[in-house]
């Protein structure tokens, strides 16, 4: 598909006669009323066509004013879009900036999966705006394959810090108030873009080292000793990662728990947020740790065209936790397959995984299926091709956009036979394959770094939960 294209399932959502290049957002937000404002500096790029209007994707907030290219501009803002007309046409192909003051209280953008994006807390804010969240805090072109830099600029009150995905280039504090200036040069889509505010104590899992990626803990001060045992693993999972998928894509890594229960952790480019329900002091939650960092390079860095492929997020992103368990000590790759297949047999199989529909894209099947997909081509491939494969998609793509039908012909290079019937059954049937890799002994063919006899002695020894499968 054509990223000029709108997304299938939200048809409404976005512009695709334009491009964005970069997002500057000077914000100022104050926890107590829950008042946000400030001003979005936006620079794009016209598509084929001379742009006489175009639209941003903002919820109701008050518009101060609206320039393009320095020029008070004629807009509407209704249903959550600026139309926005120029005093002159944007020529074709031509850059162009656009700059919007605007005000209000943020909140989150209702959906049927509920709130989505900017969310109150009891003492601060959180982002999470996956899939259609991000203009219930700044005005964008909200789709996944419209991807930008980015300079955050967000003035609190001192008390609180200020998170996001990104480098931190300056924190300023004047009088009562603290402004933090993030940096997010690699290319990101608007609904990754997350922000956490609160009352946060910063741990260091990884300082700035020599060859090492910076990794950061935001922690409510009474959660920091549980933390360092429930994500104490995670630069081990990095090194992993990067052994598997390939160098991190990004400067740093910032984990936030916000000091609330969320329903499940949720990945922001740079960072992710969890709440205070994943931790235990027992890791009990490190598969989630594990599925928020891989989304680094599975969905962040290497991004669907349009949400009819998240199972390319979702699908890697839960393989990688059974390969964590695999390589450290857990269960081996096809005891979680076979879990998985064994719960999926038992449910509706009328979803199709490449194309699961609007209402299926965050249902619990899609993520263990797409695990299981990953898992029918490792052993199709056997491990070693498996491997070349993984890394090279998420290297060779880093930085773009992709769908099902890339990920299908990349994945036949790296193959002796045609992968079509595969394909076929696992991500355009309903229908639930057989268990992929079990042979006489119930294994799979060869396993990771370790072999199947180590992963049956891991498997005896150690084995990780097996609960809900939903992690964004």
């Amino acid at each position: 598909m054509s990223s000029k294209q709108v997304d299938p399932y939200f048809p409404a959502s976005g512009d695709p006669r334009y491009r964005v290049h970069r997002y500057e957002l000077t914000l100022d937000y104050r926890p107590g009323p829950n008042r946000l404002g400030g001003t979005a500096r936006i620079s794009a790029l016209a598509g084929t066509e001379p742009l006489r209007e175009f639209a941003l994707d903002l919820a109701d907030f008050r518009i101060g004013r609206v320039l393009v290219d320095g020029k008070a501009a004629h807009y509407t803002h209704r249903a959550g879009k600026l139309r926005i007309r120029p005093a002159r046409a944007v020529a074709a192909e031509a850059a162009f900036t656009v700059e919007v003051h605007y005000s209000g209280n943020p909140k989150p953008v209702r959906s049927q999966w509920g709130g989505l994006g900017w969310e109150e807390l009891t003492d601060g804010a959180l982002v999470a705006s996956q899939p259609v969240g991000a203009p219930s805090w700044y005005p964008c072109n909200d789709r996944p394959a419209d991807k930008a830099s980015y300079q955050l600029a967000i003035t609190t009150p001192s008390p609180y810090t200020v998170v996001t995905g990104g480098r931190l280039l300056t924190r300023t504090t004047k009088a009562s108030s603290t402004t933090w200036v993030y940096e997010q040069s690699a290319p990101t889509s608007s609904y990754l873009v997350g922000v956490a505010i609160g009352a946060y104590e910063k741990v260091l899992l990884v300082d700035a080292e020599p060859g090492a990626i910076p990794q950061t803990g935001y922690v409510p001060a009474g959660l920091v000793p549980d933390f360092a045992t429930d994500f104490g693993r995670q630069p081990q999972m990095m090194r992993l990662f990067e052994e598997l998928f390939g160098p991190y894509p990004f400067t740093g890594y910032a984990v936030v728990v916000a000091d609330e229960e969320l329903d499940v952790p949720v990945e922001a480019q740079a960072m992710a947020a969890f709440g205070t329900n994943h931790l235990d002091g027992a890791r009990g939650s490190e598969r989630l740790v594990a599925h928020e960092l891989a989304h680094q390079w599975f969905g962040n860095s290497v991004t669907v065209a349009d949400w009819r492929h998240i199972w390319l997020n979702e699908g890697l992103a839960k393989y990688a936790e059974w390969l964590w368990a695999e390589r450290s000590g857990g269960r081996s790759a096809q005891a979680h397959a076979a879990d998985a297949h064994r719960l999926l047999a038992g449910l509706p199989q009328d979803l199709k995984l490449a194309d699961p529909g609007r209402k299926l894209m965050f249902d619990d099947r899609l993520y263990e299926r797409g695990g299981l997909t990953v898992h029918a081509l490792r052993t199709a491939l056997g491990d070693d091709a498996f491997h070349r494969m993984l890394r090279d998609w998420a290297t060779g793509r880093r930085g773009g956009v992709v769908t099902t039908a890339d990920f299908t012909a990349h994945a036949q290079r790296y193959a002796a036979h045609s992968l079509a019937d595969l394909f076929d059954a696992w991500l355009h049937r309903p229908e639930l394959p057989p268990l992929p890799g079990v042979g006489a002994a119930g294994t799979v063919g060869p396993t990771g770094a370790a072999g199947t006899a180590a992963a049956a002695v891991r498997s005896r020894i150690s084995r990780l939960n097996f609960g809900s499968s939903r992690a964004e």
